[in-house]
């Protein structure tokens, strides 16, 4: 890769490492499902137009309905709120590198629902490596609380969910302009949460740092965030984009640390380790991931 997709890659590395830190402060004025849906309607308002410029609006338009509710549920909507739920108990580091496990998911439902990922040898090794890193997490550094545990629990749920966003995306999606589906998706997740987002309106006005913050992760966080990965999936492909996966936990880490003042600890790291390490396992690494990322590129390339 040469320096402008490194550079990308860091950058959304770094935002959406951010996204949790976000997340955090906005959680303390508001409910996880008004923040999500600011989130959503205000990447709706970037994607939009970014997507009808290039026309990948109109060649979204055939996925249907049906399946861009269903993306809109488990890649954004569900995730979202349990995120949010999460970190009204959790420290947004921890709720970072938790994400992290969703190739393991990924891994473990391929079992039944993709022959072609199941896992064998180093990709069984790395589930088992993931898994460990999530059970040390939750016993560890979430033992202590039920209210933590739980918490723990919903940022694993939300991982999951993203795992089956990816199978229904690569069944259903086919050759659409991966961009437009995109933009579509945040307009029907930004309608579906609407009624939950009403029901939960603060009694008073929320601050402006939770108001900020929110702000910053529906506009850069959210929509900028999804114009640079689709831009990265264009010119390298989808194996090496999605090494920000890999990058965007130890950024979730060190600003919650930072910023937030969350604590460190050596149970903290060794989750990460394992994790992390799994997960590309898991994967496949990098050599077959880029074989694959690279025939799911000349097809989803953005229109």
């Amino acid at each position: 890769m040469d320096r402008r997709a490194w550079t990308l890659l860091i950058v959304l590395a770094a935002i959406w490492g951010a996204s949790y830190l976000f997340i955090k402060i906005g959680v303390r004025d508001m409910s996880p499902a008004l923040i999500a849906w600011l989130r959503l309607a205000l990447a709706a308002i970037v994607l939009v137009p970014l997507a009808a410029r290039r026309g990948a609006l109109r060649a979204a338009r055939g996925v249907g309905a049906g399946w861009l509710g269903a993306l809109a549920i488990t890649q954004v909507g569900a995730p979202f709120i349990l995120i949010g739920a999460a970190e009204q108990e959790i420290s947004s580091g921890l709720a970072g590198i938790l994400v992290a496990s969703t190739p393991l998911f990924t891994a473990v439902l391929a079992i039944w629902l993709d022959h072609e990922e199941r896992s064998q040898g180093l990709r069984l090794v790395g589930i088992l490596l993931g898994l460990a890193g999530v059970a040390l997490l939750l016993g560890v550094d979430l033992g202590g609380s039920g209210a933590e545990l739980l918490g723990g629990f919903a940022v694993v749920a939300a991982g999951l969910c993203y795992s089956v966003g990816g199978f229904v995306a690569k069944r259903r999606i086919g050759a659409a302009a991966p961009l437009g589906v995109a933009a579509w998706v945040m307009v029907a997740a930004t309608a579906l949460l609407a009624p939950p987002a009403l029901l939960s309106l603060p009694d008073e006005a929320p601050g402006i740092g939770p108001l900020a913050a929110v702000a910053v992760l529906g506009v850069v966080g959210t929509g900028i965030a999804f114009a640079i990965f689709y831009d990265l999936i264009g010119s390298i492909g989808p194996a090496r984009t999605w090494i920000v996966t890999y990058l965007a936990p130890a950024f979730a880490v060190a600003y919650g640390a930072i910023f937030l003042d969350e604590a460190i600890t050596v149970s903290t790291l060794a989750g990460l380790a394992l994790i992390i390490g799994g997960s590309y396992l898991a994967a496949g690494g990098s050599a077959e991931a880029d074989r694959a990322g690279e025939r799911l590129a000349a097809a989803k390339a953005p229109g």
